[in-house]
């Protein structure tokens, strides 16, 4: 076909007639129409864009164009006002402002002319911003010379009266506008910067007695304690005195300067901004404040009014509680981390089940920093801080807030502290305190116990806690005849009543509501010390003070009793569950502080025991006591009067010490120990062990091992014993031996045997985990007790007395000299610290010297016994545990618990005969016939009621001239049917006085 209408060349269309969909969905379509909108708003974008480029850049070239301009007609006339506004608009060039202030300097008049003139409020406006602009150029560069040249006007422009005296005005308030506005614009900040930016040691820069001026000038701007003079003090706080080695940066004359007219005689200011300044600070600006603070105050002390010293005290204070324990006295920088949990009073360790408590780290302290840091604690500040409270009584309380602080935050230097309090007036600090602050405290009230940790009552516990660490401190060096003469230094014995009776009250509290508290991880109001620290503490206080009632009781009946507050029956119940749950709790705590802590946590009743035992009645803590150790034994799978895994074992009468140890060593002494008496004809004895043989044979055993002779043991003049510290005594052999008899004697408390040897007090205070201090220097060495007694109240020149820091000790004949610290012979015993050395001494004798023998044998008690089960006693009731009571022996008490056997009956003339026999016998012979029948000289802790099983009289015939026997497995006397008294009494004393075996019948 022709093409028509010259179309040939045109395409021609397409059409689909057969109704197919097209292949573009409507997902597509939506999608191509999102991509063209956002194309579209691309290119917008690039246009605005553009714009503002161009905007941009027209404007910079403008600006260019007028700071030129600008910058001409400054050129032209610089000292004018208009030079001077074209500075301002120019902003921050440091070429013209060092032009500028170059102009400025050379001529006063031209710097303060334009101020008086008409133009005074353009011109003083102007003056404001170029002050700012200055400052900052400043601390860009502080050691130029340009710098200097600012810095010099600068100090013209704020002196009030350097443009007062230029200009012949009496009246110029040119400098407090000024002052007023730079201080606006971070004046302070900025000579921070600056003299930071200068090395520390470069006192001969010329910048640096301008920084200085600049710093107090502000301070003649503006009248005291007025609003604008608190935000200076405030800003100087935060900005100046955080400055690290601030007074070592100064010339000398400059530092003479800013003593004098830093305005310290105000820093009542302070007052109501403390909490911002402490907030605003981190731990190293605090600790340069303080260092600050006493580098510049004290020597103002004695001319500062009271609400100066007030303030002063309080910003301390607030500081201080603010660090970190050990901030002040922290690792040098070239040492590695010390443990401070090992030093610390306080138990940083956290408690697990709590929320965890982030460690602050630790600044690291320039030497400088840190000698000037000792000034606080030491003896000679104190002193000055406490004769000012004599002055102002006012002063005490918030001096006793700062003095809990400063020993909570600086554990280390806390027997400084103490011991100059206890110095000082003559040591009538202690009564003055609890008299005037401690003695009217709510806290601890028996009708108000729960409101202890009641916020309002915050400001009790500074005082209440700063004399419980006192008396602490004292009790440690002070002998009992001392103690109980009312010593002035110490309360008397009718204060010491109620201040005991407040302790025992919270202490028991915080361990008794423990669950509920949350005692780790909460402060007490106001100090930076968890309750669990202020339970420790109360707790060695309280300890102290019970263990000299316990040797000479003072205290009214039930003062250590806790009263209806608990329930005994109950209160023994849960605390045997709670023993029973302690295996199944394991903590990742490390210190034996953390794990104590833990375990008073979870089991309150424990906590009672371990620490305030004396809260429990002793019969009830021994009743304990054996319910824990039955707990122990059937859950270990033992019966005491089963044979099932019995151990039997034969000994040598003529070497009981040996064969016990050559053979007992290796084996379970839970078990039951059946033991074969051999004879010296190496025959067996007679008899089948019970237990009574083993009763027997224990106690010759403890005759020979604590026999002194044999060379572990020596002996007080009290006949008590302690390790021998003989360097003998601590060798491999002589230690395995004290783990032996740790483990004899951890079976004789395992199975309630009794056992008749009296320990030392010093060393049973080992077993409780105790420190031992002068009072139990008394008993080991009278004659070093008293000379160190004389060391204390000596009122003497102590150097005089050529002591130094060393302790002499003989061996086979030669005297050697020990240090007691390090460099010790080189370090003389003074006055100051006299008490220091006195403990250290005490600390040698009674716990240095003996300390592998006490571990090795305590390592084999523990063994036996769980070391929290003897913590239930104090040395008194724990030598009563392990030998009864050294009572009379009520042979009433007997026969009421005694039990007949064979013929015999209460009313039989032969019974009836014997217990008339027995109540003609004196105590020695009593003893000995306990001994006779039950192994044991001593009545059982409980009376006779708790001998188990309970003695019985059994008849063996009529045989006029057989002897008593007696069977002590089971507490039996054989008595033969004596039909006359005397020959009773003759053959029941040839019997207990024998000294024979089971052979005896």
């Amino acid at each position: 076909m022709l093409p028509l209408f010259g179309d040939e060349h045109r395409r021609r269309r397409t059409i689909n007639l057969g109704g197919s969909q097209s292949v573009t969905s409507q997902a597509a379509i939506l999608e191509q129409a999102r991509a063209l909108r956002l194309k579209r708003e691309v290119l917008r974008r690039r246009e605005e864009s553009a714009l503002k480029i161009q905007s941009w850049w027209r404007g910079t070239l403008e600006a260019r164009s007028v700071r030129h301009y600008m910058r001409q007609l400054f050129l032209q006339d610089m000292t004018s006002l208009m030079g001077l506004r074209c500075l301002v608009f120019i902003g921050q060039d440091d070429d013209l402002l060092r032009q500028w202030s170059a102009a400025m300097s050379a001529d006063d008049h031209l710097l303060f002319g334009g101020a008086a003139g008409q133009d005074k409020a353009h011109w003083v406006t102007l003056l404001c911003r170029v002050s700012v602009l200055l400052i900052k150029s400043v601390a860009k560069e502080p050691s130029s010379h340009s710098a200097l040249t600012h810095l010099q006007v600068l100090c013209k422009l704020l002196d009030p009266s350097y443009g007062a005296r230029v200009l012949g005005l009496s009246d110029f308030d040119l400098p407090r506008v000024l002052t007023q506005y730079v201080m606006q614009y971070d004046l302070y900040q900025n000579i921070r910067s600056s003299i930071e930016a200068i090395a520390i040691d470069s006192k001969d820069d010329p910048a640096i007695p301008y920084l200085v001026k600049l710093v107090y000038l502000p301070f003649s701007n503006v009248p005291p304690l007025t609003e604008l003079f608190t935000q200076y003090m405030h800003a100087l706080a935060i900005h100046i005195l955080t400055i690290p080695l601030l007074p070592y940066r100064m010339p000398l004359r400059s530092l003479s300067q800013f003593s004098a007219k830093l305005p310290l005689a105000y820093l009542q200011a302070l007052s109501s901004c403390t909490t911002d300044i402490v907030m605003q600070t981190s731990i190293s600006a605090q600790i340069n404040i303080i260092a600050n603070l006493l580098h510049f105050t004290p020597p103002r002390y004695a001319i500062l009014p009271l609400p100066t010293l007030t303030a002063y005290i309080q910003l301390l204070r607030a500081l201080l509680s603010a660090l970190p324990v050990h901030a002040l006295d922290p690792p040098l920088p070239d040492s590695k981390s010390p443990t401070w949990e090992e030093d610390s009073d306080v138990d940083d360790e956290h408690v697990p089940g709590g929320p965890a408590i982030p460690r602050a780290a630790l600044p690291v302290l320039d030497a400088r920093t840190r000698k000037k840091l000792q000034t606080l604690p030491s003896g000679a500040h104190l002193n000055t801080l406490l004769k000012l409270t004599h002055q102002h009584p006012q002063l005490l309380p918030d001096m006793v807030a700062l003095l809990v602080t400063l020993h909570i935050v600086w554990p280390t230097a806390k027997d400084e502290v103490l011991g100059t309090l206890l110095l000082y007036g003559g040591g009538g600090l202690v009564r003055e305190i609890y008299r005037d602050q401690v003695r009217p405290t709510p806290l601890g009230r028996d009708d108000n116990i729960v409101t202890i940790m009641d916020p309002s009552l915050q400001d009790w516990w500074p005082p209440l806690l700063l004399l419980t660490e006192l008396y602490t401190h004292t009790l440690r060096t002070m002998g009992d005849d001392e103690f109980f003469s009312n010593s002035r230094t110490l309360l008397t014995l009718n204060e010491l009543v109620p201040f005991s009776r407040t302790l025992f009250n919270i202490a028991f509290t915080l361990y008794w509501r423990d669950e509920h508290l949350r005692l780790q991880d909460t402060h007490v109001p106001g100090l930076s010390l968890r309750w669990t620290d202020v339970r420790e503490r109360l707790t060695k206080c309280l300890q102290a003070i019970h263990a000299r009632d316990s040797r000479r009781p003072f205290m009214p009946p039930n003062h250590w009793s806790v009263g209806t507050q608990i329930d005994m029956s109950s209160f023994i119940d849960a605390a045997v569950h709670e023993e029973q749950q302690t295996d199944e709790v394991s903590g990742p705590l490390t210190t034996a502080k953390g794990r104590q802590t833990y375990f008073s946590h979870l089991f309150p009743r424990l906590g009672i025991l371990s620490n305030i035992p004396f809260a429990i009645p002793f019969e009830t803590r021994v009743h304990i006591f054996r319910l824990f150790v039955q707990t122990d034994m059937t859950k270990r799978g033992f019966d005491q009067f089963s044979r099932f895994n019995r151990v039997e074992v034969s000994v040598r009468r003529g070497h009981i010490a040996q064969d016990g140890y050559d053979k007992l060593s290796g084996v379970n002494l839970r078990a039951q120990i059946a033991i074969t008496f051999i004879d010296q004809f190496g025959e067996p004895e007679a008899g089948i062990d019970g237990g009574g043989v083993f009763k027997e044979f224990f106690t010759s055993l403890c005759k020979e091992v604590f026999d002194t002779d044999r060379g572990l043991w020596l002996e007080t003049k009290k006949n008590e014993i302690y390790p021998n510290p003989h360097s003998y005594a601590s060798e491999a052999h002589s230690l395995s031996w004290y783990r032996f008899i740790g483990r004899i004697l951890g079976k004789a408390l395992y199975d309630g045997i009794l056992v008749e040897v009296a320990f030392a007090g010093f060393f049973l205070a080992k077993w409780l985990d105790k420190q031992s201090f002068l009072d139990d220097l008394a008993s080991l060495d009278p004659d070093l007790y008293q000379g160190l007694v004389f060391l204390k109240n000596y009122t003497g020149n102590v150097e005089d007395l050529s002591l130094n820091f060393t302790v002499a000790t003989e061996e086979f004949g030669v005297t050697k000299a020990v240090d007691l610290i390090p460099n010790g012979s080189n370090v003389a015993v003074t006055r100051e610290n006299r008490l220091q050395y006195i403990c250290l001494v005490s600390h040698y004798r009674l716990s240095t010297q003996i300390k592998l023998q006490s571990e090795a044998f305590f390592e084999g008690l523990s063994e036996m016994i769980d070391p929290k089960w003897l913590r239930m006693f104090n040395q008194q009731e724990l030598q009563i545990l392990l030998g009864g009571a050294n009572s009379p022996i009520d042979f009433g008490d007997l026969r009421q618990h005694t039990q007949y056997g064979g013929l015999y009956g209460d009313e039989d003339p032969t019974i009836r005969a014997f217990w008339k026999v027995m109540e003609s016998f004196d105590q020695e012979q009593r003893r000995a016939f306990l001994r006779f029948v039950t192994s044991c000289s001593r009545p059982p802790l409980l009376g006779f009621k708790q001998l188990t099983p309970n003695f019985a009289i059994r008849d063996a015939g009529d045989d006029q001239h057989r002897l008593p026997t007696a069977s002590t497995c089971v507490n039996l006397l054989k008595l033969p049917r004596y039909t006359n008294e005397r020959v009773l009494r003759e053959k029941l004393l040839q019997a207990i006085s024998s000294g024979a075996g089971f052979d005896l019948s």
